[in-house]
C-alpha cells in the first residue's frame, strides 16, 4: 500500500490553493450580486447554472444521472441546507456587514460542525479543539467589536448582519454533517452535487417568487459574469476538487482552506471595500486564526470534524 500524500505533494496542493483562492474571492463577487435583483433571485440563479455544469460533468464522464431511492430525499435535504438556506443567509448578510468579517465569521463552522458530528457521527472532541475555538471565538468577538465600532450603518446592521452570517454557519453546518453519512457515501458525487444544487435552486427560486415577486435580471456584464463565475468557477468546480482533497489527505489537512479564505477575503475586502484594518482587527484576526489553526490541527488518522466538513472513513476511486 502506498503512503498516503501530504497537503504539499504536486497533485494535491495545487488544487488545493486554487479552491482556497476561488471561496476566499467569493465574498467580494456576492457583493456585485446585490444591487438591482433580489438576493434570493441571485442565490437561485447561481446554483441553477451551477447544477447545469455538474449535470454537464456528470455526463461527459458517462455516469448515471440518477439516484439511489433513499438518495433523493437525501439531495433534497442537502439542497435545502447548503444551496438554500446558507447562501441566502449569507447573501443577506452582506447587505449589512463587509463580505470580510462574513468569511471570518463563517471561519467559526468548525463549531457547529465539530458538536454535531459528536451527536449524530460520534464523533471524538478533544481538548485541543475546545481551547482552539475558545480562543477563535474571542479573536472573533474582538474583530466584531471593530466593525461595531467603525461600522457607518450603526450598530444595528452589524448585530443584523452577524445573525445572518450565523444562521448560514448553521445552516451549513447540517449539511456538512449531512456529508458524513452512509447516504453520501453511497451516491456518486457529482450526480449527488448536481442534484442537490438543482433542489436547492429550485426552493431558492420559490422563495424569492413568494417573497419578492417574479424573476428579475440585471442584463449587465459585471452581473452576468459574476453569475457565472459563482455558480460555475465557484460551485460546479471547487466542490468536487474540494472532496477529492478530502480523499487524498483527509479533512485534517484540507481543513486549512478555512484558515485561510478569511485572511483572503479580508485582502478582497480592503482592496474593493475599503476595509481598513485597525489595530483591533488585527489583533481580532489574528487570535481567531490563531485558534482555528490550533482547533483543526489534528493528529492523522483520528476522527473528527474540522473546516467545511465532516471527517469520515472514504474509499478512494480507483
Amino acid at each position: 500500500m502506498s503512503a498516503q500524500p501530504g497537503l504539499l505533494t504536486p497533485r494535491v496542493l495545487f488544487p488545493f490553493l486554487f479552491v482556497t483562492l476561488i471561496w476566499g474571492s467569493t465574498w467580494i463577487v456576492i457583493t456585485g450580486q446585490l444591487g438591482v435583483v433580489p438576493p434570493s433571485w441571485s442565490v437561485a440563479y447561481r446554483f441553477f447554472v451551477g447544477a447545469a455544469a455538474m449535470f454537464a460533468y456528470a455526463a461527459w464522464r458517462r455516469e448515471r444521472l440518477t439516484l439511489s431511492g433513499a438518495g433523493w430525499g437525501f439531495a433534497a435535504l442537502l439542497g435545502l441546507a447548503q444551496f438554500a438556506l446558507n447562501f441566502n443567509f449569507v447573501y443577506r448578510a452582506e447587505q449589512h456587514i463587509t463580505s470580510g468579517l462574513v468569511a471570518v465569521l463563517f471561519a467559526l463552522l468548525i463549531v457547529p460542525n465539530t458538536l454535531l458530528g459528536r451527536a449524530f457521527l460520534k464523533t471524538r472532541v478533544e481538548g485541543r479543539f475546545l481551547l482552539g475555538a475558545g480562543i477563535a471565538i474571542v479573536g472573533v468577538g474582538m474583530m466584531i467589536l471593530h466593525e461595531y465600532r467603525a461600522a457607518n450603518v450603526g450598530a444595528g446592521e452589524v448585530l443584523i448582519g452577524t445573525v445572518l452570517t450565523l444562521c448560514g454557519v448553521m445552516s451549513a453546518s447540517a449539511s456538512n454533517v449531512m456529508q458524513g453519512s452512509s447516504i453520501a457515501r453511497e451516491q456518486s458525487m457529482a450526480v449527488m452535487i448536481a442534484w442537490a444544487m438543482l433542489f436547492g435552486a429550485l426552493g431558492d427560486a420559490l422563495f424569492a417568487w413568494m417573497t419578492v415577486g417574479p424573476p428579475t435580471i440585471e442584463m449587465t456584464p459585471g452581473y452576468l459574469g459574476g453569475v457565472f463565475y459563482l455558480g460555475v468557477i465557484a460551485s460546479a468546480v471547487t466542490f468536487p476538487l474540494y472532496f477529492n482533497i478530502i480523499r487524498a489527505v483527509g479533512p485534517g489537512q484540507a481543513a486549512w482552506s478555512s484558515v485561510l479564505i478569511p485572511i483572503i477575503a479580508m485582502g478582497f475586502s480592503t482592496l474593493f471595500e475599503g476595509y481598513r484594518w485597525a489595530p483591533l482587527s488585527i489583533g481580532g484576526g489574528l487570535v481567531a486564526l490563531i485558534g482555528l489553526v490550533i482547533a483543526v490541527a489534528k493528529r492523522p488518522d483520528r476522527p473528527s470534524v474540522s473546516g467545511n466538513t465532516v471527517s469520515v472513513p472514504v474509499e478512494r476511486e480507483t
